[in-house]
Formats: structure tokens, C-alpha cells, sequence
């Protein structure tokens, strides 16, 4: 398995990493690979906007929306 080496990591970030990992009962090592691997399987910026585009595309075009502030604001009026 590949290695990577973090340098100037602040003292504060460090004894976070070390209190989370504690609390979790895991080794600081693994806590590192276990918060690289969550933020690592979300979805890319570029990936966000084609999902965004998909769900834009599946309104018809000419089609009016509605600011969905109002309808907030309408349903907490009722």
C-alpha cells in the first residue's frame, strides 16, 4: 500500500486528530485513512454540477418556477 507523508501539520490539528482518533478506538494512522477515504468518495465539484445539470434538464423548458422561498414562507403561514 502507497504511503504519504503529511508535513506542518499545527499542534491543534494534530491533537484534534489524536483526541477523534482516542474516541473512536482507533490509531491516529487509521483515522487519517478513515476521514481521506469519507472526504475522498464525495463527489467532485465538477461531478456536483452534472448532477445538477441532469435534474435542471428533467424540468420542461417554459415552465414557470416558483421562488422556493415563497412556498417556505407560504407553508410556515399555514
Amino acid at each position: 500500500m502507497p504511503t504519504v507523508t503529511v508535513r506542518d501539520i499545527d499542534q491543534e490539528t494534530l491533537e484534534r486528530l489524536k483526541k477523534r482518533a482516542a474516541e473512536e478506538h482507533r490509531s491516529l494512522s487509521a483515522e487519517i485513512r478513515k476521514i481521506l477515504q469519507e472526504q475522498a468518495s464525495r463527489p467532485t465539484r465538477s461531478e456536483r454540477l452534472a448532477r445538477v445539470k441532469e435534474i435542471a434538464a428533467m424540468t420542461p423548458e417554459g415552465v414557470p418556477q416558483t421562488d422556493s422561498a415563497l412556498l417556505i414562507r407560504e407553508d410556515r403561514d399555514r
